[in-house]
């Protein structure tokens, strides 16, 4: 992990664990942080926070960093559980802080329940957006409506 800034010294293990892990991961990928970002539902300084311990991942997130190594069945299980001890320790303050969070400090947790668009169930099409297509349908017949008037006007002249 060469690059990486060291993480706290204070770090319960499962976090530790858990960060060194997605690390891992991520290094294997062989994506920077910023095609990290673009290749999943979460931002470069989101993954810079994960993976340097400021704030825990989403499960989404952890869940698209082990599809995009190549992970599956027991093996992404495995870091799904990991995932679940560390968000149990992670550090949260005492209380609510009156001030932005500073380096070092922990931010309070909150899991985004929203699904990556990739997850996300198809849905069936809604009176609304068939509108437009109705138009367009309305529309076009009209333009052959049209068409057969003139080239019957012309054939009658003709």
């Amino acid at each position: 992990m060469g690059a990486w800034q060291s993480l706290p010294e204070d770090l319960p293990p499962e976090v530790r664990h858990l960060v060194e892990q997605l690390r891992r991961l991520k290094d294997a990928t062989g994506l920077s942080l910023a095609a990290l970002g673009a290749r999943t539902a979460y931002s470069k300084s989101s993954w810079h926070r994960y993976l340097n311990a400021t704030q825990p991942p989403p499960r989404q997130a952890v869940t698209a960093l082990c599809a995009l190594a190549g992970l599956g069945g027991t093996e992404a299980e495995r870091v799904g559980v990991r995932w679940e001890l560390a968000v149990q320790a992670w550090p949260r303050p005492a209380t609510v802080p009156e001030r932005p969070a500073e380096a070092g400090e922990y931010e309070e947790y909150e899991d985004d329940p929203t699904l990556p668009w990739w997850e996300e169930p198809p849905t069936a099409p809604s009176k609304a957006s068939r509108g437009p297509h109705r138009m367009l349908l309305a529309a076009v017949l009209l333009l052959l409506a049209l068409v057969l008037v003139a080239v019957a006007g012309v054939v009658a002249l003709g």
